[in-house]
Formats: C-alpha cells, structure tokens, sequence
C-alpha cells in the first residue's frame, strides 16, 4: 500500500477516535468522500493497525447503531424549520 494512503488512513482513524466522529463528519473534514473513510476505516485499518482497527470498530458499530435516531431527528428538524 502507498505511503500516503497508509498515512491517511491513521490520521482518519485517530481523527474518529478522538472525536467520536462519524464517517459523513470525518469526511466533510478532510474533504473526501464518505465510501473512502469507510473503506480505509473498515478494510484498510485492519491491515496497517488491528489495534487500532478494533477501537475505530467500537465508534463505527456505535454510530451504526443510532443511525435512525440521527435521521429522524434531522426529518424532525427539517419539517420544523419548514413552517
């Protein structure tokens, strides 16, 4: 794997951990595209650091797990600032 790519995936990965971030917010925050920070999150991470893989793994499965909680809240807010 490219230096750089190796490089990007463990500043993602600390970034997420630090902040508890999602992939939509880590990827606004570097400027690339969500399927890049989940594919370097979730496959390439693995590779380069398990260790690390493991604990970015605990925020993915949280995140994932309150993902309809998120969008109906967004719906909610939405259809509010609406009227």
């Amino acid at each position: 794997m490219r230096d750089y790519i190796s490089e990007r995936v463990l500043e993602l990965a600390h970034y997420m951990i630090d902040h508890k971030a999602t992939v939509r917010a880590t990827a606004k925050k570097f400027g690339i595209s969500k399927s890049t920070v989940h594919k370097d999150i979730s496959e390439r991470l693995q590779r380069i650091n398990p260790a690390l893989f493991s604990e970015a793994k605990e925020i993915l499965d949280e995140n994932k797990s309150q993902r309809h909680i998120r969008g109906g809240l967004a719906t909610k807010i939405k259809y509010a600032n609406m009227k």
